[in-house]
């Protein structure tokens, strides 16, 4: 009977460590975390993104800012080019010149300073949306800058950022690229509880607040048709998505 107790208690020991080694993983490893995919997913070392042929912009990139990819030496040189890695080929530099829009990051340079190979991996045209100049040089630009302070306050997170594609949208350049008239981020601070916020922004200058736009992690993927961290616990996905974490804006 001693034996017996012994073994159960050890059966049971190690079918906790089993659950929450499983736990832990599907919380705050990387590979749980991107999205589902719609289109051609390509992964590199720092970011992964879905890219959309009809669109020829990425319907989703998702990526993991670390204390260390904020505070890297990593100098912009600027250089855009098409992504070798799309079957499809994807847009090009010219298909925005003359246009008036801004080749804007989805994951941005600045969060990716951790060493040169990672901040000249977002100069790929399969990571740049067409923005309004005050947009993205402005509350876009502001919002980035507030996720990388998080990263201070919170430690790691991960980030989901994309174009909202609507009907009728403008096409520019030979390749036809589509203009969203809006661009949605959902951010994920994984260690204790967890905590999650998302953004929809319209394709214009705002001298709005960021608090403005921010949304449910719900409704952006009611309005994206994407699967946020699908692969979270349901219970514990459902939770942090249906409502908004108490992220602090400075």
């Amino acid at each position: 009977m001693e034996m017996r107790n012994k073994l159960l208690l050890a059966g049971v020991f190690c079918l906790a460590i089993l659950i929450l080694s499983v736990a832990n993983l599907s919380v705050c490893d990387d590979i749980y975390l991107s999205p589902s995919s719609v289109s051609q997913t390509i992964q590199r070392d720092h970011y992964t993104l879905d890219y959309n042929e009809e669109h020829e912009q990425s319907n989703w990139v998702f990526y993991k800012i670390t204390a260390d990819h904020i505070k890297g030496t990593a100098k912009r040189k600027n250089h855009y080019k098409s992504d070798p890695m799309i079957t499809t080929y994807s847009s090009n530099y010219k298909d925005y010149t003359g246009t008036g829009y801004d080749r804007g990051h989805l994951c941005p340079a600045g969060s990716m300073k951790i060493n040169q190979d990672a901040m000249d991996d977002t100069f790929y045209m399969s990571n740049i949306s067409p923005q309004n100049p005050g947009f993205n040089r402005g509350i876009w630009n502001r919002l980035e800058q507030q996720v990388r302070r998080w990263v201070k306050v919170y430690g790691d997170l991960y980030v989901v950022t994309g174009p909202v594609f609507d009907s009728e949208m403008a096409g520019i350049g030979a390749n036809n690229v589509s203009v969203p008239k809006r661009f949605y981020k959902v951010v994920y601070a994984c260690e204790g509880k967890g905590k999650m916020i998302g953004f929809i922004l319209p394709n214009e200058k705002s001298d709005q607040d960021l608090t403005d736009f921010t949304v449910s992690v719900d409704d952006v993927e009611r309005v994206t048709n994407i699967d946020f961290y699908f692969n979270l616990d349901d219970r514990l996905e459902d939770g942090l998505e249906s409502n908004l974490g108490d992220f602090k804006f400075n």
